[in-house]
């Protein structure tokens, strides 16, 4: 269902996605200290507006088995291979990132998940390097970097989903869904938003002030 574009924390899909999701990544980045190169950056924003809008490949990773999914991609040959596998690390990254409370929950061990995204990574960068990719815009290497800091860029999508999260809590049944998802995870993000609507959260006696 399409969100009306004048609803309060509505994401107006027919804006600039890109745009929109750059200025929440740079804040998370900065706020957070994290260290990305620019491609990866640019990488995880592209990312989320894909994801705005996912396709069928990409939407495969929220629904099917992700060592059936790995399995699959391995099997395959020359540019579906791919396509697979960088759709699968994607996917992951997302999930990881966006609802890896939900996993927690339902008992997934979320290292695991981490890694298959991360060999999903990996061996798609190897197949650009064996193409003899690596002078056609360091795509490797971003692989490399997406791959070898899988658990970091989860962090940072973690970050974001906090702060969409939070700046879309306009009315005190949101304000209330704020404190119980601030109440799971800790978040600072989701505890600064609560201050700034001046609540007081406390993890000791589970209360507002």
């Amino acid at each position: 269902m399409t969100r009306d574009r004048d609803e309060p924390g509505a994401i107006d899909l027919s804006s600039n996605l890109s745009l929109f999701f750059s200025q929440v990544v740079v804040e998370a980045i900065r706020e957070h200290g994290y260290e990305a190169t620019p491609a990866a950056e640019n990488y995880v924003v592209g990312l989320l507006a894909d994801y705005a809008r996912p396709n069928q490949l990409s939407g495969e990773t929220l629904c099917r088995p992700l060592t059936l999914l790995l399995a699959e991609a391995l099997e395959t040959t020359g540019p579906e291979r791919f396509v697979r596998l960088r759709s699968l690390g994607d996917g992951v990254l997302y999930v990881s990132g966006f609802f890896g409370e939900h996993l927690s929950m339902r008992g997934v061990e979320l290292g695991y998940v981490s890694s298959v995204g991360a060999r999903a990574y990996e061996s798609a960068g190897s197949l650009l390097r064996r193409a003899g990719a690596q002078a056609d815009g360091g795509a490797p290497d971003l692989f490399r970097e997406l791959s070898e800091n899988f658990s970091m860029f989860v962090r940072l999508l973690g970050h974001v989903s906090d702060s969409l999260f939070a700046s879309s809590a306009h009315t005190p049944a949101a304000v209330l869904k704020l404190y119980e998802r601030w109440l799971r995870s800790g978040s600072r993000d989701l505890a600064e938003a609560l201050a700034a609507r001046g609540m007081v959260p406390r993890r000791g006696d589970r209360t507002l002030h």
